[in-house]
């Protein structure tokens, strides 16, 4: 939903959108864009998010008691989130 958005712009669609897993993912943003301005010193308005990418994480195996005492497993998974940002500079005009 917010790949290869600005970042401003990708902040507001996570602002009204209703889904579980926006809260994380709009901290995540907002820890990247931190980390850009601060590590690299790039400027908020330039960056764009290049990409976004949620993979399968460790999954912690639990159980739940059933009937007659015997156990039904579950699986409590996790997820990893990757958030790349670029800078998008417009191309230097070359005179001929």
């Amino acid at each position: 939903m917010i790949r290869g958005k600005k970042v401003l712009e990708a902040q507001t669609i996570l602002q009204f959108t209703t889904r579980a897993a926006v809260e994380p993912v709009a901290k995540l943003l907002n820890s990247a864009i931190a980390n850009a301005e601060h590590n690299f010193k790039l400027d908020r308005a330039n960056l764009f998010i290049k990409t976004i990418i949620a993979n399968q994480g460790p999954a912690l195996k639990r159980f739940r008691p059933r009937a007659f005492g015997r156990p039904a497993g579950i699986k409590k998974r996790m997820t990893h989130i990757t958030i790349i940002l670029d800078e998008a500079v417009a191309p230097k005009k070359t005179i001929k």
